[in-house]
């Protein structure tokens, strides 16, 4: 029996890169986020909130990017659970849990390898941002 298991992560270098992306596109489309990165553990690993994004918005890109780490879009979580009345009660009273759009799960090979969410405009330009900086990724 192993009693150690590899793991994988993103990198520093690829989470800012990632924040630099994600920037990037917000400025495109104007508007100021909080981006932040987590690794597979739900651990910082990078953020950026821009000039003149809203304080509140870099708890909940953070709480975005933890939600991604149960695999799915943070767009598609309600989905999920909609349908069973009491995840919709309990899990919406969870620490760092967002049910709206802006959080994605980070893959590689298969395996998640952290989570990127974004706050501060609309959920079409918060999911906008990240999307851009998932093709780092690629």
């Amino acid at each position: 029996m192993e009693k150690v298991r590899k793991t994988v992560g993103i990198t520093s270098e690829m989470a800012l890169k990632m924040i630099e992306q994600g920037a990037a596109k917000a400025k495109e489309i104007g508007v100021a986020l909080a981006i932040a990165v987590l690794d597979e553990g739900g651990n910082l690993k990078a953020f950026c909130r821009m000039d003149g994004a809203p304080v509140l918005c870099s708890e909940i890109a953070q709480n975005k990017a933890y939600t991604a780490l149960f695999g799915i879009p943070t767009h598609d979580f309600y989905n999920l659970i909609k349908h069973d009345p009491s995840l919709v009660a309990g899990i919406p009273n969870m620490p760092r849990i967002a049910a709206f759009g802006g959080g994605f799960p980070l893959r590689f090979e298969g395996a998640i390898i952290g989570a990127m969410g974004a706050s501060g405009g609309s959920v079409e330009q918060d999911m906008a941002a990240v999307q851009a900086a998932l093709e780092a990724l690629k």
